[in-house]
């Protein structure tokens, strides 16, 4: 389906040039994101000209005219004129309090359904459930679990309800029959949970090691070169390096969504758990899950003196040997528990309707952070909750 057509020639050049390559950009979009753009030109249509004064007014000063920016046109040059330009803080600044008159009238179209977001601990931890969730506890509360004797059946009872990965009653199957494509995602270090998920959307760090090497490989190869003056022009670059031997290589959205992750330059192509963590996050940003299941595990150790900051596989780079990183794994998750939380937050699709679900492989305790009226929110204090009832109050939460 083609992008919609828009007419707001009145907004500003650099304001409406972001929103045109969005639509150029129209097949590598979720459908939620389809949605929003569809609702913010929409909006933009009707937009008031007095939002833009201060914007129409401060372009001509930073130097915007129209053989320097033809309308329509947003390019890396473009993007580095932005950043160079002694005004761009004001711009930015104006930018902002544009978006903040815009986004809550956006937020008021947007339909509300519950959700669920799952953020699983690997049972290898150092710690007990007292040491768990600390940045987090306050804003819910510890529910105390029965754990299987045989603790690899905690995953299978949670997502399927029974410890044999009956695949009928995955949750991840479940809500990705009732609310469609892209509508469930797991994302995990491993890749155990693919036997949970054949319609959903499913990644894994270890499923995508030969992508991954591939990638570092040729990042390697154009930073020894130095053709490439800056990380825009490598992304540039590294855009027609598809992950063909992954599990999405036929999918041009999935392929796109793969690439960017693991180039954000954060870390994501040599820690597992930043991998996880970073996907995890595009995910609910981008395509707005109604079930987000994300399995963290035990990170190694940056080895010194590696080729952390330009892509080379450590265990190619030093001999040293490779080690698990236990504490540097559990103070890793205590942030990413926190920042989980906080980003779904900024969404309206995800305020007063998402049940957040922290558990940690064999642990006896969970964090739960819910609304009022999620099954498992009014547990008498004491009372030991089954993974099993877990798993069906979640059914009855996303209604499926």
């Amino acid at each position: 389906m083609p992008p919609p057509r828009f007419d707001f020639d009145h907004v500003p050049v650099t304001f409406a040039a972001y929103f045109n390559e969005q639509l150029r950009a129209w097949e590598t979009l979720f459908p939620a994101e389809k949605s929003y753009f569809d609702r913010l030109g929409t909006y933009l249509e009707k937009a008031p000209p007095a939002m833009f004064t201060a914007l129409a007014e401060l372009e001509p000063k930073m130097g915007v005219t129209s053989s320097s920016w033809p309308r329509g046109r947003f390019t890396l040059q473009q993007v580095d004129f932005l950043n160079r330009n002694p005004l761009y803080p004001e711009w930015r600044r104006i930018i902002t309090a544009i978006f903040d008159q815009i986004n809550p009238a956006l937020d008021a179209t947007t339909k509300g359904v519950p959700r669920i977001v799952i953020v699983l601990a690997p049972a290898d931890l150092p710690v007990g459930p007292d040491r768990m969730w600390t940045r987090l506890v306050g804003k819910g509360r510890r529910v105390p679990l029965v754990v299987p004797e045989d603790i690899s059946h905690c995953i299978p009872l949670l997502l399927t309800g029974t410890a044999n990965h009956n695949i009928e009653t995955s949750l991840v199957e479940l809500c990705s029959a009732a609310r469609g494509p892209h509508s469930s995602w797991t994302i995990e270090t491993a890749a155990t949970m693919q036997a949970y998920s054949q319609k959903g959307t499913h990644l894994s760090y270890e499923g995508l090691r030969t992508y991954r090497m591939r990638l570092m490989a040729e990042v390697q190869k154009i930073a020894e070169q130095g053709e490439i003056r800056g990380p825009r022009q490598l992304g540039e670059k590294l855009k027609t390096l598809q992950p063909r031997d992954a599990e999405f290589a036929n999918d041009p959205l999935m392929a796109e969504f793969i690439r960017a992750t693991l180039l954000a330059g954060n870390g994501t192509l040599l820690v597992n758990n930043t991998f996880v963590e970073w996907a995890s996050v595009q995910a609910i940003r981008r395509a707005k899950p109604s079930l987000l299941v994300t399995s963290f595990g035990i990170r190694n150790k940056v080895k010194p003196f590696s080729s952390l900051l330009i892509f080379e596989d450590q265990d190619a780079a030093t001999a040293i040997p490779t080690q698990a990183d236990m504490l540097g794994s559990y103070v890793d998750l205590e942030v990413f528990y926190q920042y989980l939380w906080q980003e779904a937050g900024k969404y309206a699709e995800y305020r007063n309707n998402t049940a957040y679900l922290f558990l940690a492989e064999g642990m006896d305790e969970m964090l739960l952070i819910a609304p009022a009226d999620f099954p498992q929110a009014d547990v008498t204090p004491g009372q030991r909750v089954t993974l099993e009832s877990l798993h069906k109050s979640c059914r009855l939460w996303l209604g499926v």
